[in-house]
């Protein structure tokens, strides 16, 4: 069992950044891919970015050029800087652990940490 807890997530305006982070309870370094996730009340949870156990990176469209993705395996860390942030990008904010894929590429999820909050004003 693996227990993720994110933090750094809070209230920001509009232009500026926040670098979200998510500790796990047990070395994950190269068993675990990582990801990050979104939602907003009454939507679907969308997957914002993934990094691999040795470093790649893939990213929404949404969020390329904007949010940054990074490991650090000694640390069993996973943090997301978010710059330029829009009011667009206020939801909840998740981290993810996951070892395979689906069979439409999409990471098939083993543990979820509990979210932190995520609030752009314009």
């Amino acid at each position: 069992q693996v227990q993720l807890v994110e933090s750094g997530g809070g209230l920001v305006q509009a232009g500026g950044s926040l670098r979200l982070s998510c500790a796990a309870s047990r070395i994950i370094g190269r068993i675990y891919a990582m990801g990050w996730y979104r939602q907003v009340p009454g939507e679907q949870r969308d997957l914002l970015a993934t990094i691999s156990t040795t470093g790649t990176t893939n990213y929404a469209d949404s969020v390329k050029g904007r949010f940054t993705i990074s490991r650090d395996n000694a640390k069993s860390t996973v943090s997301l800087q978010m710059n330029n942030l829009k009011p667009e990008d206020t939801a909840v904010y998740y981290c993810a652990a996951y070892r395979s894929l689906t069979i439409t590429n999409m990471p098939r999820i083993d543990y979820w940490g509990q979210g932190t909050q995520v609030t752009v004003s314009s």
